[in-house]
């Protein structure tokens, strides 16, 4: 099993930023990657951002492109989210995944999620 505990949510005005972290502790990988998901009110579920710890590789959503930067350090299994030029579409809760790079960047269904921070964004 792999335990991930978020922190850093908020509340924020437009076009403010804040980070994000997260801690995974278990039985962690260095095969896996990590990443962001949120769920806005009445809305799914959806993919922010990744980064594969085996080729450093990082992927993004489209709709955050450009605004946030995922980084971490895979030795201390601790994943960032830096989040600029925050909107009020931001608002949601965020939480942190795990899992083989096929489940979370390919197929999008990791296994391990924390419980989330929620991130509100004022206009």
């Amino acid at each position: 099993q792999v335990q991930l505990v978020e922190s850093g949510g908020g509340l924020v005005q437009a076009g403010g930023s804040l980070r994000l972290s997260c801690v995974a502790s278990g039985r962690t990988s260095d095969s896996y990657a990590m990443g962001w998901f949120r769920q806005a009110p009445g809305k799914e579920r959806e993919f922010v951002a990744a980064i594969n710890w085996s080729d450093g590789n990082t992927y993004y959503a489209d709709a955050v492109k450009g605004r946030f930067t995922i980084s971490g350090n895979s030795a201390k299994n601790t994943v960032y989210l830096q989040m600029n030029s925050l909107k009020p579409e931001d608002t949601a809760v965020y939480y942190c995944t795990a899992d083989y790079p096929h489940f979370l960047i390919v197929i999008m269904t990791p296994g391990y999620w924390g419980k989330g921070t929620l991130v509100t964004v004022s206009s």
